[in-house]
């Protein structure tokens, strides 16, 4: 059965997919397959019903994460999962702005943002987790974008950069100083989850085929260009010791 990655490049073929991975494995001195220790944490984020096939704001083959999530979840003692927690009539939603549409971009007082769908409003099945995820030993959990005027892309900050949601600290109590980040999705929850880890002096991951993105106008390619420029390292599942 083909991995996660055969499926994530598709027409490539499984000779390309193998290519890339010895070329990302040669940019980051990648020699052996990494082994998650005590100091290393997975960040699962925003694995959702509204983000998957059927939900209000699905990602393309968002579905496709949970197998792989599941396969190297077993590696990892600290899990942490993340939830988009909308109020009703929530800051983001096109819904919130009369006369805008879903994929609108406006000028808020902290920022640039897309409007979307109404989506992952708190208490409803659309934004629970999807009940095929298998992580008994996730620890914890960071509901965000609760706050009704901005919005919460990052798992450790709000859109407006000045509202933590406790979660550096959190990993640094517990002695965390590796960051894979897997989920939903690539070029907005996950970019800036991987770009705060950094900032926070985390050593961080990604982990390409455990994420799909939306793909506005090249934002997935513009968002694994910047997560590269700041440091996070790009690698597959296959790239992680699991038993």
């Amino acid at each position: 059965m083909l991995s996660g990655a055969a499926i994530l490049y598709g027409s490539g073929g499984v000779g390309r997919v193998l290519a890339r991975e010895t070329q990302v494995r040669q940019v980051w001195g990648l020699t052996r397959r990494i082994k998650p220790d005590a100091n290393s944490a997975l960040i699962v984020v925003d694995v959702q019903n509204c983000f998957i096939t059927g939900g209000s704001l699905p990602v393309p083959r968002g579905e496709e994460v949970v197998a792989v999530i599941n396969k190297i979840a077993p590696a990892f003692a600290n899990v942490v999962l993340t939830q988009d927690w909308h109020p009703a009539g929530h800051v983001s939603f096109a819904s919130a702005h009369p006369g805008s549409k879903p994929f609108d971009i406006l000028q808020l007082s902290y920022g640039r943002q897309v409007l979307w769908p109404d989506h992952c409003v708190q208490g409803t099945p659309d934004a629970a987790l999807d009940r095929d995820l298998r992580i008994p030993q996730a620890e914890l959990i960071v509901r965000k974008g609760f706050h009704r005027d901005v919005d919460s892309y990052s798992a450790f900050e709000e859109a407006n950069r000045t509202i933590p949601t406790g979660l550096r600290g959190y990993l640094k109590e517990r002695g965390i100083r590796k960051v894979f980040v897997a989920g939903l999705a690539t070029d907005f929850c996950v970019k800036w989850t991987a770009l705060d880890a950094r900032k926070a002096a985390f050593e961080t991951y990604v982990i390409e085929d455990a994420c799909r993105g939306i793909d506005l106008n090249g934002s997935v390619a513009a968002a694994w260009k910047e997560m590269s420029h700041q440091g996070v390292r790009r690698i597959q599942s296959a790239d992680i010791e699991v038993g």
